[in-house]
């Protein structure tokens, strides 16, 4: 009971930072402003130039996959996380502020500048991370962009601690709590999710896994690479380095579908 007090609290302290940095990014305008694990990155080399869409299995001839029927779009902005449409609104805009913050660094090589929709509109991230991946030729260089943008909508301590004290001395509790994390925290940028079971895990899997139904960015980006370079690829690399925890995720391009599988490493096979 005790942890689970622990990451409660450290939720609520994660919202309310990102309440009063979302106040301070919407003045004046909503525009633009200024371990030794193994590391599990994307198969392409440092140089290696990628196309705006890639196949979903190496095996295919085709570069593109039709994907779920654009007439059973759900209307992705009536779809609200557990704690509700205000604080999934305080979640987004935050999240936007901090991509746009890590694009417009003046160390990058290319400054990206913000989108000029609110702050708080969907597709102004969508925006800056189709910029971020067009503008870039480099995936090692868009996967440590996305992560460091991750990184930064936690506070130090969180990510200091939870590695020694959760998923390492825990491993399947913390498995679950970032499962029910993700669901909460996450569904304004995936759509609608479940916590699942993964039963191809060594231990059943139990309440380890997060389902998407039909993944919101994945069905605005249009894009399969961006897909993998901004989100799948980071976010493995972020819960392994960073919170110390294995995950593997499995987006379906056909169906929209992604299933999250915390405590699994992913195989050579489910990185390309």
């Amino acid at each position: 009971m005790g942890n689970k007090s622990f990451f409660l609290c450290a939720l609520i302290f994660v919202v309310a930072s990102a309440a009063v940095q979302v106040v301070d990014a919407f003045a004046p305008i909503q525009t633009s402003r200024a371990n030794n694990h193994p590391v599990f990155r994307s198969p392409a080399t440092d140089n290696e130039e990628f196309t705006t869409q890639i196949p979903r299995k190496p095996t295919y001839k085709k570069t593109t996959v039709e994907g779920p029927s654009i007439d059973s779009k759900p209307d992705y902005s009536s779809i609200s996380g557990p704690m509700g449409p205000f604080v999934d609104s305080i979640l987004m805009s935050l999240f936007r502020y901090k991509l746009s913050q890590r694009l417009g660094r003046p160390d990058n090589t290319i400054i990206t500048p913000d989108s000029k929709l609110p702050l708080n509109d969907f597709m102004g991230i969508i925006d800056l991370t189709t910029r971020m991946n067009t503008q870039h030729f480099n995936r090692g260089t868009i996967q440590k962009m996305a992560q460091d943008v991750l990184v930064s909508l936690f506070p130090p301590f969180i990510l200091d601690r939870y590695p020694s004290w959760f998923a390492q001395p825990f491993p399947v509790f913390s498995a679950r709590m970032c499962a029910w994390a993700t669901c909460l925290g996450g569904t304004w940028l995936m759509g609608e999710c479940e916590v699942n079971d993964v039963p191809e895990m060594d231990n059943g899997g139990k309440s380890q896994g997060v389902l998407v139904k039909r993944c919101r960015f994945l069905e605005e980006s249009q894009c399969a690479s961006i897909c993998v370079n901004s989100c799948k690829i980071p976010t493995q690399n972020f819960f392994y380095e960073n919170m110390g925890l294995p995950l593997t995720m499995t987006p379906d391009y056909e169906t929209g579908e992604c299933q999250f599988a915390f405590g699994k490493l992913p195989t050579e096979e489910e990185e390309l």
